[in-house]
């Protein structure tokens, strides 16, 4: 196979008192991975040879092709194997072999990560729970926050970052169970390069990516990833996604001290969506074999533009700077159908009493603007004799959300008699089943919905400036501290409907809080280390964004006046690690136990969608131990592994009922393999496992629902294993393949639950994926 030679470059993303001058390398070259280059923050550039399709991993371990030394935010001064807390990189290459692209099924797939469902069916997109706690709103780009409840691709991103337990010193408000960064492509005045990606497969599934960078000169380059895929979902059709992306980036070197990088996003996302089956009370099981009900009319679109400017300046070897300016847009909409099963009612005329299904609507939309500016000022010096590694940052954001919803008018010919709701008169309705049992011949346009778009019913901004500082600091030669304090100062507002239409109610208040970090790493052999770290977060009153009043899912908890008077959330965490460097560093195994405990915890009372909140009444804690391994095991084995063993407990509530129950869609174990072997040069195949334990359904803090008469949770989600497959081959230097089978045994599970259990989302059943990676 033939070679390129190039010098490894440093990159504009490098630490402060790295050559700014040099730019990034970040180069996506196709799908049959064979080896990684990674960057050297700065030091001599040495030659390397690499093929036309390998994939440069500018944050990975030379070698180990799903290990990423350190982090794409340059405020995490160390590698990971000596930062004193739990972080989760995925490699270009890992997310490639896996054949996951959305960002939601790359989080669900990962251990101690758990999927949640949104008021009404849905939270305008992707929604994660962290051990065991939201983080909808904790999904950051580049470091920054990216707002919003938005599908969330990856065709632009370098790596993904997982960061476990509180880190409010990085992230601001919230971020209770962790966070989520996505590091993206950038232009590289590196080499010139173009690749297309071209992927098939069942289910009508097509996928083609363009990745290209253009260097223009010494000073100047520019790079294009584009995106245009469509897939029905598996054996789920006419459920469907839809995806059309661009990422563009310039980078330019003013001087070998300063230099820009500037980019726009654009995803445009559409779903027909299918919200799966339903919890079957009697049976105490999800419905199995549920008919594919989605309506011709439903959908789930996203649309999602940034552009963003990135300067960095180096004053002098010791001393630098970065500031990152973004404003963006995001429109999100909704209508989709959920599914439940019923009786015909006594007087239905062809099958009285026969049980079946009725349909249900659920709806909403979102417009988010924001604007975001971060500054960093980086400076290593020696202070009392020890090294210090300082990073001073101030943050202003401004977040614009207005929330609303659709009027649905169900225009389809009833063909069923139903009972009425809450003892109400029966009256005409649409069954699934005909009287026989069958499924109806028009079931896909058995509703016939007429769509208008409402007026909002939140209004929601929030101004927030921020200061914070991080110093890592070595205390000897086998001591190293890490501690960072952050201050938040924000202005809040909010305009909510009141139930029933009758008017808004105005929310009006402002407040600060520290937040703070502190880790000891002691550094027990030359390869190994242990760690301790403390670390806290925040939530305000009405923090997420997406929910208006809905009190037990982040919304406004109280009147106007009472917001005013309550407190915010408390996080804290403890966590004692070890983290070990084997095969010459290639390999990485990490373990650690922790506990996060949050109070002052708001929650609802009277009715769940009550306004009102008991505010500052809960008390909950999350405790367990990770462990995980990633790298290379030998020259042609490749490892990405990590297990959770958790366990979640309400301490304190205002409904006493609810103390000692366990989280809401909280699973205790979870478990995620994949591994890779290199079996010739040519030629690679590897295996994916997926384990997730029983979960409950119910609110996020309040607790999983649970029903005294049976003594037992209300909604189980059932555990499920799941197992998917991969191989590449190199055809050429220039094109190379790959094949992806997920969900290998087709098994038929569910990821979460609502509260209620009307609704229980489906995994995908099994589909297959061919990719041919062409250098151009």
């Amino acid at each position: 196979m033939s070679a390129h030679t190039i010098k490894k470059p440093t990159s504009f993303r490098n630490r402060p008192g790295a050559d700014l001058g040099a730019s990034l390398l970040g180069i996506a070259l196709g799908f049959a991975s064979t080896g990684a280059i990674a960057a050297d923050d700065g030091k001599e550039a040495q030659e390397k040879t690499f093929s036309a399709l390998e994939t440069i991993e500018v944050y990975g371990e030379r070698g180990a092709l799903y290990k990423a030394r350190r982090s794409g935010d340059d405020r995490h001064f160390e590698d990971l194997a000596d930062s004193p807390q739990t972080m989760t990189i995925l490699t270009q290459t890992q997310l490639r072999d896996s054949g996951n692209t959305d960002l939601k099924e790359i989080l669900a797939s990962q251990a101690g990560i758990t999927l949640g469902t949104g008021e009404n069916g849905n939270a305008f997109g992707d929604r994660y729970v962290i051990r065991g706690h939201e983080a909808r709103s904790d999904v950051f780009v580049d470091g920054v926050r990216d707002p919003g409840m938005t599908t969330r691709e990856s065709f632009a991103t370098e790596q993904i970052e997982i960061t476990k337990g509180p880190s409010s010193t990085f992230a601001g408000r919230g971020s209770t169970g962790g966070a989520v960064n996505s590091i993206t492509k950038q232009a590289s005045d590196e080499q010139s390069f173009s690749i297309l990606d071209s992927g098939f497969g069942s289910d009508d599934y097509y996928r083609f990516t363009y990745d290209g960078n253009l260097v223009v000169n010494e000073s100047f380059a520019v790079r294009a990833n584009v995106l245009t895929s469509q897939e029905d979902v598996p054996d789920r059709a006419p459920a469907d996604r839809e995806r059309n992306g661009v990422l563009l980036s310039g980078a330019y070197k003013l001087s070998d001290d300063t230099s820009f990088v500037v980019d726009g996003y654009y995803l445009d996302a559409k779903d027909k969506p299918d919200l799966g089956s339903f919890f079957d009370r009697t049976t105490r099981e999800p419905i199995e074999d549920i008919p594919v009900y989605v309506q011709d009319s439903d959908f789930l679109d996203t649309k999602v533009n940034s552009f963003t400017v990135r300067l960095k300046h180096s004053f002098s070897e010791s001393l630098s700077m970065q500031n990152s300016m973004r404003y963006g847009t995001t429109d999100n909409g909704y209508v989709t159908t959920g599914i439940g099963g019923t009786t015909r009612d006594v007087t239905d005329p062809d099958a009285p009493g026969a049980a079946t299904y009725s349909l249900s609507g659920h709806q909403g939309w979102q417009e988010v603007d924001y604007f975001v500016n971060q500054l960093n000022l980086f400076w290593e010096t020696p202070i009392a004799g020890l090294a210090n590694q300082i990073a001073f940052g101030l943050e202003y954001s401004q977040e614009d959300v207005r929330n609303g919803t659709y009027s649905l008018n169900n225009t389809g010919a009833t063909n069923c008699i139903l009972p009425g709701r809450r003892g109400g008169p029966a009256g005409a309705g649409h069954c699934v089943l005909d009287a026989s049992g069958a499924e109806v011949a028009n079931l896909n346009n058995l509703l016939g919905r007429e769509i208008t778009k409402n007026s909002f019913d939140s209004n929601f901004q929030v101004n927030t400036i921020s200061a914070y500082a991080m110093d890592t600091v070595e205390l000897s030669d086998a001591w190293t501290g890490f501690f960072g304090l952050r201050y938040d100062q924000f202005d809040y507002e909010n305009t909510v409907r009141q139930r029933g239409g009758a008017g808004f109610d105005d929310y009006d208040y402002d407040d600060g809080f520290w937040n703070g970090h502190a880790g000891l790493v002691y550094k027990i052999a030359e390869n190994g280390n242990v760690y301790a770290t403390y670390s806290t977060a925040t939530n305000i009153n009405g923090g997420e964004s997406d929910v208006g009043g809905s009190c037990g899912y982040g919304g406004l908890c109280g009147t106007p006046q009472q917001v005013k008077d309550s407190d915010p959330e408390q996080t804290e965490n403890l966590e004692l690690g070890t983290k070990w460097s084997l095969s010459d560093g290639r390999l990485l195994l990490s373990a650690a136990v922790f506990r996060i405990t949050k109070e002052d915890v708001m929650e609802s009372v009277g009715n769940a969608y009550s306004t009102l909140g008991t505010l500052n009444t809960g008390k909950n804690r999350v405790e367990g131990f990770e462990l995980s391994l990633v790298g290379n095991v030998t020259d042609k084995l490749s490892v990405q592994a990590s297990a959770a063993f958790m366990e979640s407990e309400i301490l304190n509530a205002f409904n006493t009922t609810n103390e000692g129950l366990a989280l809401s869609n909280f699973a205790d174990d979870s478990l995620y393999l994949q591994v890779r072997y290199q079996a010739t040069p040519k030629f690679a195949f590897g295996a994916i496992y997926t384990y997730q334990s029983e979960m409950f359904g119910g609110q996020p803090d309040t607790a999983a629902g649970f029903d005294a008469n049976i003594n037992d949770y209300s909604i189980v989600v059932p555990s499920f294993d799941k197992y998917d497959m991969f191989l590449s081959y190199d055809i050429s230097d220039k094109l190379s393949m790959r094949l992806n089978v997920n969900n290998v045994t087709d098994e038929e599970y569910w990821l979460a639950a609502y509260r209620s259990g009307t609704f229980m989302y489906l995994g995908d059943a099994r589909s297959y994926r061919a990719t041919l990676s062409w250098d151009i």
